[in-house]
């Protein structure tokens, strides 16, 4: 059994935020997430994509950010356990948790924090035969090396913001991109629909709208092929190397749907004050949690981890006033960093 003053679930950015916040405040934390490294979506799903509204940071990808969360809670030893599913949180005497995985591990906390961003997600899959003895050799739903697409053929699926990004800037390494979209409208930003249609033009993009890929032609784990089918039109096969799906995320909130709380649709309700869920003790932050005003944005959640670690200080020290000190000034500050003072 690990003694600790708080679980975290999830390990994306807003959960390792708040490992910082509790720290700063002289609260243990550890941290529990389903994959099997820290980053969340960023590092599964966009670890080269690039962030531009981080506070004072003009642009980073979802790696150099989560890199950078690691280094900032450093100090305060928090433990990191990656590839456990947490499937019991149950309430205690005196009011603390113990909280349980799939595997076996056990620990005893005095309060929980879900970060588990969308929750338990995977990405949609493409519904076509065979498509299961290509997938992470020619056949891909995550871009995790750009390089290996260099001077390829490639089709993309899908009509969202992942597909025409990815789209755009592998048009500059591949031999070619060919975009495949079932409508003909795009979910993505206007401006990236805008980059898109100038690399049409130019010659480095195709797309074929109102369309899906139907068939795959290959051998072994190589793509050769798509088959592609229009509407009112003939079949087309589109040579290809590699083949990269975009239809986005499937969420689903998996054991924690079970536990107890006030859940609304695939997100769960907290209040503005403490971002408590309907649970004492229980709190939620991140693309998880749902108030009114809610915006899913990373920067929303880091706001939301500095306001539940003053609230758990509080609920864990009842009667005692906690003080906001300032990092700059703070020895007790500069303690819990390792910071030296003159």
């Amino acid at each position: 059994m690990i003694s600790t003053d708080v679980v975290v679930v999830g390990a994306g950015p807003c959960g390792l935020f708040q490992v910082f916040e509790l720290g700063l405040l002289g609260l243990k934390a550890d941290i529990v997430d389903t994959l099997r490294q820290p980053g969340g979506q960023c590092t599964e799903l966009y670890p080269d994509k690039p962030i531009y509204d981080i506070p004072a940071i003009p642009v980073c990808t979802g790696d150099e950010l989560t890199n950078a969360l690691l280094r900032q809670v450093e100090p305060f030893g928090a433990g990191m356990h990656f590839g456990e599913e947490v499937t019991v949180v149950e309430k205690r005497e005196a009011g603390h948790f113990y909280v349980a995985t799939r595997n076996g591990k056990e620990f005893e906390a005095k309060a929980v924090v879900i970060a588990g961003g969308v929750g338990s997600f995977q990405p949609r899959q493409i519904r076509v035969a065979d498509a299961e003895n290509y997938a992470g050799k020619s056949l891909h739903y995550r871009v995790k090396d750009p390089q290996q697409f260099a001077g390829k053929k490639l089709v993309i699926l899908g009509g969202g913001d992942s597909a025409l990004d990815w789209a755009i800037e592998l048009a500059s390494i591949a031999e070619h991109v060919t975009v495949v979209h079932r409508r003909g409208e795009y979910r993505a930003a206007p401006a990236t629909v805008n980059k898109m249609r100038a690399l049409e033009v130019e010659g480095a993009i195709s797309t074929i709208e109102s369309a899906k890929a139907t068939a795959f032609e290959g051998s072994g784990d190589t793509i050769t092929g798509v088959t592609v089918q229009a509407k009112e039109s003939d079949p087309v096969d589109v040579p290809a190397d590699h083949v990269l799906v975009f239809f986005g995320l499937a969420p689903k909130l998996g054991p924690i749907a079970e536990w107890g709380l006030d859940i609304n649709r695939k997100t769960i309700n907290v209040d503005t004050e403490k971002f408590e869920t309907s649970e004492p003790g229980i709190y939620a932050v991140g693309d998880i949690n749902y108030y009114p005003g809610k915006k899913k944005l990373i920067l929303c959640g880091f706001h939301e981890a500095a306001l539940a670690a003053f609230a758990i200080k509080a609920q864990i020290e009842p009667g005692k006033k906690v003080h906001v000190q300032y990092t700059t000034t703070s020895p007790i500050m500069h303690e819990r960093l390792g910071i030296e003072d003159d």
